[in-house]
């Protein structure tokens, strides 16, 4: 049996550890059609909770339920292209535009440029009415999945959400779901054009139960057939914090030490296997997160990292002696970013582990 752990970004996991029942909406607004509210979802979480993959089994339900499907993600000029993919989705059902204008092509990077008939470059929202329509004729219809809205400018992502919701008016089965971190989202709702989205289904990724944790390592290893102890299991899963990435990563380097050592796991080699993940763990998620904020919500954090556990406003305030509105401001826009979340009245955690150790080294 191969490692079935995938610590990859967006690479489907064995399994969604504490995630049942989070798509039931979704599912069920598939089997009803245009207008049901589950076809509109946006899924939320600091980085590495595993809004992709997240994204990746909505789009195998709709796949599965004979939904044509868009998947993007947020770079620029990606409208334009989900325009593109419309338009090949014509073509192939056999009722499509007229045909490609090869005007260019890169034997090196295998890339292939075409040009549109004129008379089919003119809107978008167009071509999404004509695919619709087929589909819909089909007893089908079409869900947009849009990954990482926090990369990219909010100009294209208000057209996007400004055109389905003129599908959904009249009456077309499409579906559109967006993830991003909290700030992407908030500004989003924030904005004329998209405010609609506010009936949107939220879906807000948080940790799994490490007990959840615990019962799925089991069961993988007994199906690998790797001996390791019911403590040494549990001590794995307290290590990954319930965090979907940790999971994937100590998984992975648990499996590879397995193979190293004849299929047996002792402490040594869990403690190495855990060592391991939570390196990889700093070095893709917490300097990542780290990269783009600004001196004075560094400052924040590192008044953070000197509790062992929640701080609250208070006690951020004495070290940055600052004054309880400027302490709110970087609260609110760490939250935002996803770096930290609320962990009870008045008081913050950090949400994404590894990072208070990180800030005190």
């Amino acid at each position: 049996m191969q490692n079935p752990f995938k610590p990859t970004a967006g690479a489907t996991p064995p399994e969604l550890v504490g995630r049942a029942g989070l798509l039931d909406e979704f599912e069920y607004g598939l089997q009803q059609g245009s207008g049901a509210p589950g076809l509109l979802t946006i899924i939320t979480g600091s980085r590495g909770i595993g809004k992709t993959v997240m994204l990746s089994a909505a789009e195998d339900i709709a796949r599965a339920q004979g939904w044509a499907v868009i998947s993007r993600t947020a770079t620029p000029g990606f409208l334009a292209r989900v325009g593109d993919d419309m338009l090949r989705l014509l073509e192939e059902l056999g009722d499509g535009p007229p045909a490609r204008k090869i005007t260019a092509f890169s034997a090196a990077g295998f890339g292939l440029t075409t040009q549109l008939p004129p008379e089919r470059a003119v809107d978008w929202r167009r071509t999404g009415q004509e695919l619709l329509r087929v589909l819909d004729s089909k007893g089908t219809g079409l869900v947009i999945t849009v990954d990482e809205i926090h990369a990219v400018d909010r100009t294209e992502i208000s057209q996007l959400a400004a055109d389905v919701q003129h599908f959904i008016r009249d009456g077309l089965p499409i579906g559109l779901i967006f993830a991003g971190l909290p700030s992407a989202v908030s500004d989003l709702l924030n904005e004329g054009v998209a405010t609609f989205l506010r009936r949107a289904d939220r879906i807000n990724l948080h940790e799994a139960a490490i007990a959840e944790v615990t019962t799925s390592f089991s069961q993988l290893f007994s199906q690998g057939g790797i001996t390791i102890s019911h403590d040494l299991i549990s001590e794995a899963a307290e290590a990954t914090e319930g965090y979907p990435f940790l999971i994937q990563l100590v998984g992975y380097y648990l499996w590879l030490e397995a193979d190293k050592a004849g299929w047996t796991l002792d402490q040594a080699s869990v403690q190495r296997a855990i060592a391991t993940a939570q390196r990889r763990n700093t070095l893709v998620v917490v300097e990542s997160a780290l990269s783009d904020i600004s001196d004075r919500d560094r400052q924040f954090l590192d008044a953070m990292a000197t509790q062992d556990g929640p701080s609250a406003a208070g006690q951020i305030g004495a070290v940055l002696k600052a004054k309880p509105n400027v302490v709110s401001k970087y609260r609110n826009r760490l939250i935002a970013a996803g770096l930290i979340e609320s962990a009870g009245y008045g008081k913050v955690d950090f949400a994404i582990p590894g990072l208070r150790q990180y800030l005190r080294q």
